[in-house]
């Protein structure tokens, strides 16, 4: 099942103007890889960044909403950003649903 993994984070504990935030934000990487399938993590699609908007973006495949948190509690991005996991679906799929 896919998700959208939104992290959003404020400028006092951006990467860019904080050193805990850094050290957390270059071993993400590692940890996530990891970490991915110890928490059901089968794929990550995709990360993103808005640097600006100080939110992360982060598409991938698990079987539930409960492994991401622990994944996202483990490998760190909790600890400086506020998450909001969402289900999501691809375009397609759900174009041919609307079809059928």
């Amino acid at each position: 099942m896919l998700f959208g993994v939104f992290a959003v984070h404020n400028p006092e504990s951006c990467p860019l103007n904080n050193t805990k935030s850094r050290k957390i934000f270059l071993d993400l990487e590692s940890k996530m890889k990891i970490n991915a399938k110890k928490h059901g993590i089968t794929k990550i699609n995709a990360f993103y960044m808005s640097v600006l908007e100080h939110e992360w973006i982060i598409i991938l495949d698990a079987k539930n909403a409960h492994d991401i948190e622990q994944f996202c509690i483990s490998v760190g991005i909790s600890a400086t950003s506020t998450v909001k996991i969402v289900p999501i679906k691809d375009f397609r799929d759900v174009a041919k649903t609307l079809k059928s």
